[in-house]
């Protein structure tokens, strides 16, 4: 009897104990299926908005008009560089910190171009600027020259053009 009954408890504490799973893994399951949705979603990096037109306070008015083409108009400084800037940029990199703005600049610079590095106080963002036009026209018609240059770069695919605001 006594045997049946010492058996009797072990076989339940056995099946109680088999049967409890723990909560680790509901939590590690629940963590990788978070992180396969984290992963399975697009990181969209560059995020492109549009601003109204502005008007500029020299004496003759110039309207600057934003459209699709993906102009935005900023005041910014050149922190980095040894040229000024004319009223439109090609932008290829905006950065919230300098060094990683200085590194694509390096980068430029070994490819060829003289770029520049630009801040937007407003923004607290770090411009890298391939190059600078006095017209929309030829600044987006450099633009697109750039883009298919480097079409196996995504980050360069979202190069846009800067209206610099004095």
């Amino acid at each position: 009897m006594k045997k049946s009954v010492v058996l009797g408890i072990g076989v339940c504490i056995v099946i109680a104990f088999s049967s409890c799973k723990s909560s680790e893994s509901a939590y590690k399951k629940a963590y990788e299926k978070a992180k396969q949705q984290e992963l399975a979603q697009p990181q969209n990096a560059n995020v492109t908005t549009e601003v109204a037109p502005v008007v500029s306070t020299q004496s003759a008015p110039k309207v600057v008009e934003s459209s699709a083409a993906g102009v935005r108009n900023e005041r910014v400084e050149v922190v980095s560089g040894n040229y000024g800037l004319k009223d439109y940029s090609i932008v290829c990199g905006s950065f919230g910190v300098k060094a990683n703005a200085e590194s694509l600049k390096d980068f430029l610079v070994r490819e060829g171009y003289n770029p520049a590095i630009a801040f937007n106080a407003d923004a607290a963002m770090y411009r890298v600027i391939v190059n600078t036009f006095d017209d929309r026209a030829s600044a987006s018609n450099a633009r697109d020259a750039f883009k298919a240059k480097y079409t196996n770069r995504k980050d360069f695919q979202g190069a846009w053009l800067l209206y610099r605001i004095k």
